[in-house]
């Protein structure tokens, strides 16, 4: 239960494969390990997208793109202070890990102190990247950097932490729509596609990271770490065929608040092929098995279908108010 990262801990350390004093902490930040910023950053993309063809008039192209490359410096920057946060909290649990202990707190490679202080860092770029939004996403923003923090304590006191980071992973589907100017709170018609947006990022958020959780369920339940994966180990594959089945359900609901063309639902069935084909497919008993899909298969195949069904919609209303 980490946030979303690739196999860095699989990996040899950066320090020991290119030796620098800043290696440990490129380290922490899963630096070069990209699958855990894709997932925070493709709600907001998919979504700036949809907003964008929303708007009236419908968004230039210039300014969808300003904001997308805004999303995605944010990603790396509220990414990297996440795992940052995450492995202050929980590197005595990384010392008992197979899989963690080689992180650079768990190793002892940098000092608790020192984390702290480059957390501290990470989160005054994080603001500032804030600011360069317009106003009301800085409001908005607020909710997410408090999920950001509580996370790593969730899987202490409750079965469910995947559910808390699936708030924080798929917020990006809310701050899509008010970074391009729509906010849910004030137009009614806004709200149920942002819902349902949000929702099912939620839902896909905690179908791939129960996945990945059951790569340590075996040292987890000696170490006393909870999760969805444990709580549902015995039902795994009918409980993550129902989230499958949930997320691309308000996928769909959300397509027919906006009127959604073609694309926009062909986009939602290969994410409910990608997704299917995942839980028929993945090896819950093979760590490495489940590492794949993580790392490669569910950002890939379904993170890029919702992305791209976005943007064929963007595109042809845009040609169409032509």
């Amino acid at each position: 239960m980490n946030f979303p990262n690739e196999k860095a801990e699989l990996l040899p350390p950066l320090s020991t494969s290119k030796p620098s004093a800043f290696g440990p902490y490129l380290e922490l930040i899963r630096f070069g390990k990209p699958a855990g910023t894709l997932y925070l950053y493709l709600p907001a993309l998919a979504a700036t997208l949809l907003a964008a063809s929303l708007t009236k008039p419908i968004a230039a192209p210039i300014d969808v793109l300003k904001t997308a490359l805004l999303f995605f410096v944010g990603s790396i920057i509220f990414r990297g202070a996440a795992c940052t946060w995450n492995d202050v909290l929980d590197q005595d649990i990384d010392r008992r890990v197979t899989r963690t202990k080689n992180r650079p707190l768990a190793r002892r490679a940098i000092s608790t102190r020192a984390a702290l202080l480059y957390n501290v860092f990470q989160s005054l770029l994080g603001i500032g990247i804030f600011h360069l939004f317009p106003l009301r996403c800085v409001y908005y923003g607020i909710p997410s950097i408090l999920l950001i923090a509580l996370y790593p304590l969730g899987k202490r006191c409750t079965d469910y932490p995947q559910v808390i980071l699936g708030f924080t992973w798929a917020y990006g589907f809310v701050m899509g729509f008010v970074a391009m100017g729509l906010d849910p709170i004030t137009d009614r018609q806004v709200l149920p596609v942002v819902a349902f947006l949000y929702g099912s990022g939620i839902a896909w958020t905690i179908l791939y990271d129960t996945v990945y959780a059951h790569q340590d369920i075996r040292d987890d339940k000696k170490e006393g770490v909870r999760s969805i994966a444990i709580r549902f180990e015995a039902i795994a594959k009918p409980f993550l065929s129902c989230l499958c089945l949930l997320q691309v359900a308000l996928l769909i609901a959300a397509g027919s608040f906006i009127d959604a063309g073609l694309s926009y639902y062909l986009g939602c069935v290969c994410v409910a092929i990608s997704g299917a084909t995942m839980v028929v497919t993945v090896d819950l008993k093979n760590p490495a098995d489940c590492a794949w899909w993580f790392h490669r298969g569910s950002w890939l195949f379904t993170g890029l279908s919702i992305v791209l069904g976005s943007l064929v919609q963007y595109v042809s209303r845009l040609n169409a108010g032509r």
